[in-house]
């Protein structure tokens, strides 16, 4: 592991990184709410299922 380098890459990432803007972090903020229930309405909706279907726990 070459130290210096690592180092260098790092501060070249930091220096490229940039704050984002207050529409841009609203848009993603937004996009990752939309998934987030995405996702717990299809986990609802398979134990709904899962327990209504004769059988079920």
């Amino acid at each position: 592991m070459n130290t210096p380098t690592d180092l260098s890459s790092y501060i070249r990432v930091l220096k490229l990184a940039s704050t984002p803007s207050l529409l841009e972090f609203n848009q993603v903020a937004k996009i990752a709410g939309v998934g987030i229930l995405l996702v717990g309405f299809i986990g609802f909706s398979i134990f709904a299922f899962m327990t209504f279907v004769p059988g079920g726990p």
